[in-house]
């Protein structure tokens, strides 16, 4: 199997922009490279985009691009310009910040609290603003210049706004464009990382909202049947996509007090296996097993004989819709149920749904 390659986040890539343009702007040269620190000490060297209109040096604002490369991982900014304005400014009265990190076009705002950010700053989260600071401090390091020499930088992604539209940052408040993110600087491909810092970030936006119920949700399918229902505000919603056990766990810290949690047949299946990952990669739902755990549930004989030889979780369901055992259906949610309680120690009601966005059955401490 091909390893997948890495590459690296939009807050590297600002990085390595804001140093070029710096650089452009006290030497009045542009740069086809550009080399920055990383958080763990390492260095990366980081190609400009040689256009004009990017990189042309002006007596006021210099600017420069980088083009991200996410490597393997499937990220909608892989491919986007990552941009950076700097000019001269002045050091503010109340602050003495010598760099100014600023959000231009395509850079998110922030409207909720709960992030890394504050409320009406700019969406460039902590680690990325501070290897801007660390990068632009380098190029006036090079060329000698002043430490008291007080800079503006700008961040700008041009397609950022169409981009965000494909992200859950509406969800978090982000409005008007992406986040400048990463760590560490490197994207992982196809890493658990993003995934798992979205759902954290998400409880953290509900819990500053004053929330103490959310809806965890395996997709948009299974969010989209019972948000309307449950009457809960957007800022409910937690796309937990596989991370079943994470965000159980997750919800127990934040101090929610309910988990309503939606998901189609074979993830609920899963869930009342406990299998904790429900990827098919890491939770591959074994045919047999769950005929076993069908049968730890009361299956009797003849129901157990007219499952064999299903080859997916959704073929056992559809058997059993065939032969109207709604009964099993309705233990093995339930059996879900017990595990996300057993891990969150929380309330838990648990909705199946079907592919037609419909809820076809739902847990009841009662039964």
């Amino acid at each position: 199997m091909k390893k997948l390659r890495s590459g690296y986040t939009t807050g590297a890539c600002a990085a390595a922009a804001s140093k070029a343009a710096a650089l452009m702007l006290v030497t009045g040269m542009s740069r086809e490279v550009v080399e920055i620190p990383f958080p763990d000490g390492s260095r990366v060297k980081f190609y400009l985009v040689q256009e004009n209109n990017l990189t042309g040096y002006e007596k006021s604002v210099s600017r420069a691009a980088v083009i991200k490369d996410a490597g393997d991982d499937p990220d909608v900014t892989n491919g986007a310009r990552i941009e950076a304005s700097v000019c001269f400014c002045k050091k503010s009265a109340t602050s003495q910040e010598q760099f100014v990190i600023l959000g231009g076009k395509g850079v998110g705002r922030v409207t909720k609290r709960g992030l890394a950010v504050s409320v009406g700053e700019p969406a460039i989260n902590p680690v990325p603003q501070k290897m801007i600071r660390a990068a632009v401090a380098e190029a006036l390091a090079e060329v000698g210049k002043a430490k008291d020499c007080c800079l503006e930088i700008t961040i700008s992604i041009p397609d950022g706004e169409a981009l965000a539209e494909k992200t859950l940052n509406h969800r978090l408040g982000i409005v008007g464009g992406l986040s400048v993110l990463g760590t560490t600087g490197i994207v992982r491909p196809v890493s658990a990382d993003a995934w798992t810092a979205t759902i954290a970030t998400s409880m953290d936006v509900a819990k500053e909202a004053g929330l103490k119920e959310i809806i965890l949700s395996t997709g948009r399918t299974s969010e989209r049947a019972v948000e309307e229902s449950l009457e809960l505000p957007e800022e409910a919603l937690v796309m937990m996509g596989d991370y079943l056990h994470f965000s159980l766990k997750e919800a127990a810290k934040h101090q929610f007090t309910k988990i309503h949690l939606a998901a189609m047949w074979a993830k609920v299946m899963k869930g009342g296996m406990q299998i904790p990952q429900t990827h098919v990669k890491n939770g591959a739902l074994e045919v047999k097993a769950a005929l076993e755990f069908l049968k730890g549930l009361g299956c009797s004989g003849d129901l157990f004989q007219a499952l064999s030889g299903s080859n997916t979780a959704r073929e056992i369901y559809g058997r059993l819709l065939e032969r109207g055992e709604n009964q099993m259906i309705l233990k093995v949610c339930e059996a879900a149920r017990e595990y996300a309680e057993k891990v969150s120690g929380l309330e838990v009601t648990v909705y199946l749904v079907d592919a037609s966005t419909t809820v076809v059955a739902t847990t009841s401490r009662d039964i």
